[in-house]
């Protein structure tokens, strides 16, 4: 019942920005909490960013730091993902992924720790 859907990607210069969204179709009255993963061509899935039900509540690795900022509007089911100052190495198939957040502050960089994915939108920097 839950299905997740991410926009928002294409090809964009070095310096460059793009705004990633995902449509969140959860049951009614339910709490999630949503995290972005990506995985480039060769390497293992990382971790991005996370947000829980609650504002406030985020998490970034250490390469999306001072660069991507997650954000949610929970009346809309939607995520966003800011990514500003882009590098090709952060060229990647980027997800985003879901799991129940009974407390309202979950957050976990753990991919084992969602339940749900979407289907991913490529990312690609250009130097």
């Amino acid at each position: 019942q839950v299905h997740l859907v991410e926009s928002g990607g294409g090809l964009v210069q070095a310096g460059g920005s793009l705004r990633l969204s995902c449509a969140a179709s959860v049951p009614t009255f339910s709490t999630y909490a949503i995290g972005w993963f990506r995985q480039a061509p060769g390497k293992e899935r990382e971790f991005v960013a996370a947000v829980s039900w609650s504002a406030g509540f985020t998490d970034y690795s250490d390469s999306a730091q001072g660069r991507f900022t997650i954000s949610r509007d929970n009346a809309k089911n939607t995520v966003c993902l800011q990514m500003n100052g882009l590098k090709p190495e952060d060229t990647a198939v980027y997800y985003c992924a879901a799991r129940r957040d009974y407390s309202g502050s979950l957050v976990s960089p753990n991919a084992g720790a969602y339940n749900y994915w979407g289907q991913g939108t490529q990312v690609t920097v250009s130097s």
